[in-house]
C-alpha cells in the first residue's frame, strides 16, 4: 500500500494551491494528489468563456506547466476518485480499488454539475459546463453543425454560455425558473441590465419558465418542453443549475454537514486529521456575519488551501480571506467585492444604460458587496469599504462624482 504525508482529493484549483503551498511553506514529505480527470490541474472559469468561444487553447488553461508537479515531487494520480475512507485506519480506497493510507487528507472535490431530473434528462445533447470532457462534447456539436440551443439556469454560467453561443452566431433560448436571472446572488438592478443586454443580443430570454421534460429522436436531444405545453426546438442544450458538492465518501466516514461538509476556521472537518477546502466547504465566513455557507469561485478555493496548508506545518491562521468574483459576457466585465448575502438595501451608482456602473449592497446602513460592471475603480475602492465596514450617507454614495475612496 502506498503512503502519502498528505494526501490530496481532488485536482481542481483548491487541490492544486493545497499541494503548491504545501511546498512554499516547507513542507519536504510526500504529496499525492488523486483526481477523476485525466489532465494535471488546470483553470475552470475560462471553460464557460475563453475555451468553449475557441479563443484560448487548452495548454493555457494549466494552472502550472505540466512537468511542474513532478519537479516539486507531487504524485499525481490521475483518472481516479476516491470511493471510500476509513478515517480510523487513515485509508483511502480508490475507483480501481488500490488503497493509499496517508498521515493527513486534504478533501478538495468541489462538486458536480447539477442534473435535470425531469424526464428525458440522460437524451444525448445535454451538456452541463464542469470539466473540459463536458465543453468538448459541446464544442464537437456545434462544429457539426448544432444550431439552435436552450440554455437552462440564468445565473453566471448559463449567461456565460448563451453570451458565447451568441458570440459563435447559434440561435439561443435562455430559460430561467425565477422571475429574474442571477436572482440568488445579486440586486434587481443587475439583473435588469443583464436581462436587457443578452435580449439585446438576440437571445430569447424566458422568465418563470418552468421545464416539464426533454424530448428526442433516436436518443438525442430535440427540443425542451415547458410546463404550459411549449416545446421549443433544440440540436443542444446547456444545464447551468448549479453543483452537488462531491462530499459522499466523507459522509460515509462520519464527517459532519448539511450542504456540503462543515469545516472549522482551519478547514479542519469533524474527522481528525481530514482538511476540506474549495467549493465544498461549508464555513462560517466572516464577510456573512458569520453565517455557515460554501462560496464557490477561485479566491476562496485557493485561500482556503493556503490556509490548511499553513495548519498542517503547524502555522494555524484562521481564514479571513476577502471574497471577490468575476464574470466576463459579451464586453462586460462584472467583477464583485464582498457577499451581498442578507442585504437590505442597494443603492445605484452611475447609469447602466451608459454599461458602466455599480450596485452597491447595505445590511443594516454598512456596505457589505458590490457588484461593479465595467468599473474596476469602483471594485478596487469598494474592497476598502467593504473591509472598513464603512456606512454612508446612501445619497452621497450614489453621487458618482464622488470617488468612493474618500467615503473612507
Amino acid at each position: 500500500m502506498d503512503h502519502a504525508d498528505v494526501l490530496i482529493v481532488g485536482t481542481g484549483h483548491a487541490g492544486a494551491q493545497a499541494a503548491i503551498a504545501l511546498r512554499q511553506n516547507g513542507h519536504d514529505g510526500t504529496i499525492i494528489m488523486v483526481g477523476r480527470e485525466k489532465e494535471p490541474p488546470y483553470e475552470r472559469p475560462p471553460l464557460s468563456k475563453e475555451y468553449l468561444a475557441g479563443e484560448k487553447p487548452f495548454e493555457r488553461l494549466y494552472i502550472r506547466p505540466p512537468h511542474f508537479w513532478a519537479d516539486k515531487d507531487i504524485d499525481l494520480r490521475l483518472g481516479n476518485g476516491v470511493i471510500e475512507i476509513d478515517a480510523l485506519g487513515k485509508t483511502v480506497t480508490l475507483s480501481d480499488d488500490t488503497k493509499i493510507s496517508y498521515r493527513k487528507l486534504i478533501w478538495a472535490t468541489g462538486g458536480d454539475a447539477r442534473r435535470l431530473d425531469c424526464n428525458g434528462g440522460n437524451l444525448e445533447g445535454i451538456h452541463t459546463i464542469r470539466h473540459r470532457a463536458d465543453v468538448d462534447r459541446m464544442i464537437a456539436e456545434l462544429d457539426a453543425g448544432a444550431r439552435r440551443a436552450v440554455v437552462i439556469g440564468g445565473g453566471y454560467i448559463g449567461l456565460e454560455a448563451a453570451a458565447v453561443l451568441r458570440k459563435l452566431d447559434r440561435e439561443v433560448v435562455l430559460l430561467e425558473a425565477l422571475p429574474r436571472v442571477l436572482a440568488r446572488v445579486a440586486g434587481e438592478e443587475l439583473s435588469a441590465f443583464y436581462e436587457q443586454e443578452h435580449r439585446a443580443h438576440g437571445v430569447d430570454l424566458r422568465l418563470e419558465a418552468m421545464v416539464d421534460s426533454l424530448i428526442g429522436e433516436d436518443g438525442k436531444v430535440s427540443g425542451v418542453k415547458l410546463a404550459d405545453g411549449e416545446v421549443i426546438p433544440a440540436d443542444l442544450v446547456v444545464v447551468g443549475i448549479g453543483i452537488v458538492p462531491s462530499v459522499g465518501p466523507l459522509m460515509m466516514a462520519g464527517a459532519a454537514g448539511a450542504n456540503g461538509v462543515d469545516v472549522d476556521e482551519y478547514c479542519r472537518t469533524t474527522l481528525d486529521d481530514i482538511y476540506a477546502i474549495g467549493d465544498c466547504a461549508a464555513h462560517a465566513n466572516p464577510y456573512a456575519d458569520g453565517a455557515v455557507i460554501r462560496v464557490e469561485s477561485v479566491q476562496n478555493a485557493n485561500d482556503m488551501a493556503t490556509t490548511a496548508a499553513k495548519a498542517i506545518m503547524g502555522d494555524k491562521q484562521p481564514y479571513h480571506a476577502f471574497p471577490w468574483f468575476w464574470s466576463n459576457q459579451y464586453d462586460l466585465k462584472l467583477q464583485t467585492a464582498g457577499l451581498s448575502l442578507g442585504h437590505d438595501q442597494t443603492v445605484l451608482r452611475g447609469d447602466p444604460a451608459n454599461r458602466k456602473f455599480s450596485v452597491v449592497y447595505l445590511k443594516e446602513g454598512r456596505i457589505i458587496a458590490l457588484d461593479c460592471v465595467n468599473n474596476v475603480k469602483d471594485y478596487a475602492q469598494g474592497r476598502k469599504l467593504v473591509d472598513a465596514r464603512i456606512s454612508p450617507d446612501p445619497d452621497v454614495l450614489a453621487n458618482i462624482e464622488v470617488p468612493l475612496k474618500e467615503l473612507l
